[in-house]
C-alpha cells in the first residue's frame, strides 16, 4: 500500500501508482489513474427517458465542474434515449464523457441498443447484479464483448449491498473451517475486495485491455470503505474510484465522506470520487460536485475554484456585514469560475480573506492573495484592503461590499490576465 510519504515536502501526497485509463468523448479525454489529477464525478437523478431534463441536468453538473458524469440505464426506454441525450449535449457544447450506470439487464440493452452502446465514454458494471452460476458468467461476459467492440473502458463497480452472494457463501464456509475464524464483517469486506480483482482478471481475459478497467467497492460505512480501498490498493494497479455510498443526506453525508475519503485520499489512494449525497427536497444535484472539490481542494490535491477564507464570528463581530460579504465573493467567485477559466490561468488557486474583526483580520489579509478585514463590535468602522501582501486602500461607508467585489475583479484581470497573455506569446 502507498502511503503519505514522510520524507517528502510536507503536504507532498505520494499517490498509490496505477495504469491510466482514458475515458473520452469526440475532442474530451479524461485521464484515470497514473499520475493525471484526481477526478470529480457525479449522477443524474433524473428519467433517462426524459433526454431534456437529463441533459439539462448533466450541462448543470459538468458547469459546476463534474469531470464525468453518470446516468442510469435502466429500461429500454432509456437505452434509446442515451443518443439523444449526448446529442443535445454536444448541441450545448458540453463534451462531459458519460458514464453508463447497468444493474440486471444491462448485457440485454448494451446488445439491443448499439447507438446507446456508442454514445456513451464508459460502463459502469456490477458483477453482483447480474445473475448467478453459468447465468452471471455469461451476462458478464456479453457486456465485456461490447466495452470491447467499442473500445469503451469499464468501471466494475462491487457493492456492500449486491454482492455475489455465491462468492460470500463460499467465502464465509471457507473461514467456518479455520481454526480461528474471522469475523463476518472482515469477510465481507475481504469478499468486496476478491469480487472486485477477479471479475477485473476475467475481463481481461474476455479481451479487455488493462488499461480499459476502474475499480471501485463501495459500502456505507466510513471505516469499512477505509479498509476496504487500502485492501484493495494493496492487491492491485487499477485505478480505484471512491464513494461512501448512501452517505446520507447534508451534514452527515458531508462529513462521512469528508471523513473517509481524506483517510485515503491523504494515504495516496484514489484517482476518481464521487460524494453520494442525498438531496434536500429541492436541493441543488451540484452541491456533490461542489464538496467533492472542495475535499480536494482543502487538501492541497487540486484547485477548482478561489477559496474564500473567513472567520467564524464571535462575540467581537455582532455584525452580520461579514457573513453577507464572505457569502456573496464565495457566490460570485464560483459563478464566474466557467468563464474564468479560459481567460484567467491560474485564478483557481487565488485565496481571498474576508475577516470581520481585528484581532486576525489584518494578518490573514496580508496572507491570502487579496483580504479585507472589516470592523468589529465598536472598532473605527473603516475596513483596510490588502493585495499581495501590501495594504491598499482603506473602504468606509455603506458599499464596501460593492467596492471590494469591484477591486477582486481588477485584480483577477490584472494578475491572470497577463499570466494568459504570457502564455499566448510562448
Amino acid at each position: 500500500m502507498s502511503t503519505f510519504d514522510l520524507d517528502s515536502q510536507p503536504g507532498v501526497v505520494k499517490r498509490h501508482p496505477t495504469r491510466t485509463v482514458a475515458v473520452s468523448w469526440g475532442a474530451t479525454r479524461t485521464l484515470i489513474g497514473g499520475t493525471a489529477p484526481v477526478l470529480v464525478q457525479s449522477m443524474t437523478n433524473t428519467d433517462t427517458a426524459d433526454a431534456i431534463a437529463t441533459a439539462i441536468q448533466v450541462k448543470e453538473l459538468a458547469l459546476a465542474g463534474s469531470e464525468i458524469v453518470r446516468i442510469t440505464v435502466n429500461t429500454p426506454e432509456a437505452a434509446k434515449e442515451v443518443p439523444a441525450i449526448r446529442e443535445q449535449l454536444d448541441r450545448m457544447g458540453i463534451s462531459v464523457p458519460l458514464c453508463g450506470d447497468f444493474h440486471y439487464n444491462g448485457h440485454k440493452l448494451l446488445t439491443q441498443f448499439p447507438e446507446c452502446a456508442q454514445a456513451l465514454s464508459k460502463y459502469r458494471i456490477n458483477p453482483g447484479n447480474m445473475g448467478g452460476g453459468k447465468r452471471r458468467d455469461d451476462n458478464f461476459a456479453q457486456m465485456i464483448e461490447v466495452a470491447c467492440r467499442h473500445q469503451k473502458p469499464v468501471r466494475i463497480g462491487v457493492n456492500w449491498g449486491s454482492l455475489d452472494h455465491e462468492l460470500l457463501a463460499r467465502m464465509m464456509d471457507e473461514n467456518s473451517k479455520l481454526a480461528k475464524p474471522r469475523d463476518a464483517q472482515a469477510v465481507m469486506r475481504d469478499a468486496l475486495v476478491v469480487s472486485a480483482i477477479s471479475n477485473a482478471q476475467r475481463a481481461e481475459e474476455l479481451g479487455l485491455p488493462g488499461d480499459a478497467i476502474i475499480l471501485s467497492c463501495k459500502v456505507s460505512h466510513v471505516q469499512d470503505l477505509i479498509a476496504v480501498y487500502r485492501d484493495l490498493a494493496s492487491r492491485c494497479d487499477y485505478p480505484l474510484h471512491l464513494g461512501l455510498t448512501e452517505a446520507g443526506m447534508g451534514s452527515k453525508g458531508i462529513v462521512a465522506s469528508t471523513a473517509a475519503l481524506s483517510v485515503l485520499l491523504q494515504e495516496g489512494i484514489g484517482d476518481t470520487i464521487r460524494i453520494s449525497l442525498t438531496p434536500e427536497p429541492g436541493g441543488d444535484r451540484t452541491r456533490e460536485v461542489v464538496v467533492g472539490q472542495e475535499i480536494l481542494q482543502t487538501m492541497g490535491l487540486r484547485a477548482f475554484t478561489p477559496m474564500v477564507i473567513a472567520c467564524p464570528g464571535c462575540g467581537r463581530t455582532s455584525s452580520t456585514v461579514f457573513q453577507e460579504l464572505a457569502d456573496r465573493i464565495q457566490t460570485y467567485l464560483r459563478d464566474q469560475m466557467p468563464s474564468w477559466r479560459k481567460q484567467y490561468p491560474g485564478v483557481e488557486a487565488m485565496n481571498v480573506a474576508v475577516m470581520g474583526c481585528v484581532v486576525n483580520g489584518p494578518g490573514e489579509s496580508r496572507h491570502a492573495d487579496i483580504g479585507i478585514s472589516l470592523p468589529g463590535t465598536g472598532e473605527v468602522p473603516a475596513a483596510p484592503v490588502f493585495v499581495d501582501g501590501e495594504r491598499t486602500v482603506t473602504l468606509k461607508g455603506d458599499h464596501i461590499a460593492e467596492e471590494f467585489q469591484v477591486i477582486v475583479q481588477e485584480y483577477v484581470a490584472r494578475r491572470y490576465g497577463s499570466a494568459r497573455a504570457a502564455t499566448s506569446t510562448n
